[in-house]
């Protein structure tokens, strides 16, 4: 059995009413899921949205991930405890894991050691069966797609020109690429299609960023599905898809209750990733706890290039919110795999690679001032590091002129994030956050992606395929040229090369497709090897899960 799953079954749960009374709301806007998880009611949010004041944001961000682990969510955790240990009235803002993941490589998303929300299984798996219906209101809209041209096709869309592909919550490759409609005449027309994980739907990324039921319907209704001969697109409200989509998604679209294991509020709602999608929970959970709390904590999905970047400059800009504060979380074993240390030898002390991996964090602290706002890092402990690699963190950011935090929550909860706490709300008093995004609405989609990839990666020059650069151009004549783009791209690098680890400089972002989501508001920008439907590891999480003899989870993580 993993450690945080240890501790998380040792844990003692309040009863969700509880939780919410802490949270300031009434038993009457809860739909109890058992006896630890809630949906928050629509006509709760929208009264609690006009008529109490908005907290300050805080966002969680961290360096290029790696296999030795950065501790994102955990920190967001440790630091939302923290906030409320010193007398904040604090609030967490998470997103919901993917099955992919769990079954896959990287395991749950619910946090670690003493600093995790609960119930660590049902949010790891099923939760409140969101990601299900989202995933159904998806494929709702395919059916009905290839139904459309089976009797008779009135709108005209040619098959060769569809775009709308199937989805699964689930790593499979196998399904990257298919050829569906096979069997005769009565299954309809044979045609190449696809599925993409779940998380990179646009229908998960319409839900995240609806403000309303009726924003969500309307936006499920833009969802462009494909074209005609004559290049007309044709959408989701053409097929009178968009209101049995919303119909679904009614229930999903309600924020979702659960707890820390030190009995903090927190919502736990929407999950796209940031490499193939936005990254971000959803605004309506987002725009809850501002209006519930005095903090909000929430975190972006892998490094500060992806996820707090969108977050910036696709969840801010749609939904008219802003950091107060910024926090990026780092940790000495990851630094030092950036500075070219294999993960089996990460044990011995290496000051040095220490230092030559700074230079990825140091990126990350720079990139983050460009938005408008002073960073402060988070130095995620553990426990084999010593003492020097320790210190030559904080010395390299004093250096910038960087407060840098030893965080010790892992171990301690929200203990061991007090001065992190203290550091943050030192910087949300102080009122020195001039948030701006990083590009206007007014710049060209092209010019968007290369301000991206100058600003933020460090890329030399941007290379489009004839493909993208062909779509891009389309998507500007239909009118969707003043959207905010959507990186696609490896999570491990600046580069769109996983293996160019650190700081790179000089490189190329190769944009090889484009995609527009209409709904979602935003233009997917393609790049490098990325795949929207990941596969599974050679020695899967999936192999060490099992139920123990008492009935219990096993392996899950």
């Amino acid at each position: 059995m993993s450690i945080d799953l240890d501790i998380a079954r040792r844990a003692t749960l309040l009863p969700i009413g509880r939780i919410a009374e802490r949270a300031g709301i009434p038993q009457d806007a809860l739909e109890p899921y058992g006896k630890h998880k809630a949906k928050v009611s629509l006509d709760f949010v929208a009264a609690a949205r006009a008529e109490r004041p908005r907290g300050k944001l805080v966002l969680v961000t961290g360096i290029n991930p790696t296999p030795a682990g950065e501790g994102k969510t955990t920190t967001t955790v440790g630091l939302g405890d923290a906030l409320n240990r010193i007398g904040q009235r604090a609030m967490i803002c998470l997103r919901e894991p993917s099955l992919g993941p769990c079954f896959g490589v990287k395991g749950g998303a619910a946090g670690g050691g003493h600093a995790q929300i609960g119930p660590m299984e049902d949010i790891n798996l099923h939760c409140t069966g969101d990601f299900h219906a989202i995933t159904s209101a998806h494929n709702l809209l395919a059916a009905m797609v290839d139904n459309h041209i089976y009797w008779g096709n009135a709108l005209g869309i040619d098959a060769r020109r569809i775009v709308w592909r199937r989805a699964l919550d689930m790593n499979d490759r196998a399904l990257r690429g298919i050829v569906g409609s096979l069997g005769g005449v009565a299954n309809g027309f044979p045609r190449e299609d696809g599925f993409d994980i779940t998380v990179a739907s646009e229908v998960m990324a319409i839900l995240c960023l609806a403000d309303d039921m009726a924003d969500l319907q309307d936006r499920l209704g833009r969802i462009k599905v494909g074209y005609t001969r004559d290049g007309a697109p044709v959408t989701a409200r053409d097929l009178k898809a968009d209101g049995a989509m919303a119909v679904l998604l009614k229930d999903a679209l309600a924020p979702n209750l659960v707890q820390t294991l030190e009995g903090s509020p927190a919502i736990v709602h929407g999950g796209p990733f940031a490499n193939i999608a936005h990254g971000c929970n959803s605004v309506m959970a987002t725009k809850l706890g501002l209006h519930l709390s005095d903090v909000v904590v929430t975190e972006a999905g892998f490094g500060a290039d992806l996820g707090a970047e969108k977050f910036m400059d696709i969840k801010c800009r749609i939904a008219g919110i802003a950091p107060d504060a910024v926090v990026i979380v780092a940790t000495v074993r990851a630094l030092k795999m950036h500075g070219g240390v294999a993960k089996s030898a990460l044990g011995p002390e290496d000051v040095t690679a220490v230092k030559r991996g700074m230079v990825n964090l140091q990126r990350h602290v720079e990139n983050i001032r460009k938005f408008g706002i002073t960073p402060i890092v988070a130095l995620n402990h553990f426990t084999a590091d010593t003492a020097a690699e320790q210190q030559a963190v904080l010395d390299a950011m004093a250096m910038m002129g960087t407060e840098a935090i030893l965080c010790r929550h892992w171990a301690d909860g929200g203990a061991g994030a007090e001065a992190l706490a203290h550091a943050v709300m030192a910087r949300i008093h102080a009122a020195d956050a001039k948030f701006a995004p990083l590009y206007s609405d007014a710049v060209s989609l092209t010019d968007k992606i290369g301000t991206i990839a100058r600003d933020i990666y460090r890329a030399e020059k941007v290379d489009f395929a004839p493909a993208a650069a062909e779509k891009l151009k389309r998507f500007t004549t239909m009118g969707y040229g003043h959207l905010p783009v959507c990186i696609a791209k490896t999570q491990y690098s600046f580069s769109s090369d996983p293996t160019l680890l650190g700081a790179p400089t000089g490189h190329s972002l190769t944009v090889r497709d484009a995609k527009l989501s209409a709904g979602a508001g935003f233009v997917v920008a393609i790049c490098g090897e990325i795949m929207t439907m990941p596969g599974l590891p050679r020695m899967p999480a999936a192999e060490n899960i099992r139920l123990d003899e008492e009935g219990r989870i096993d392996g899950l993580f």
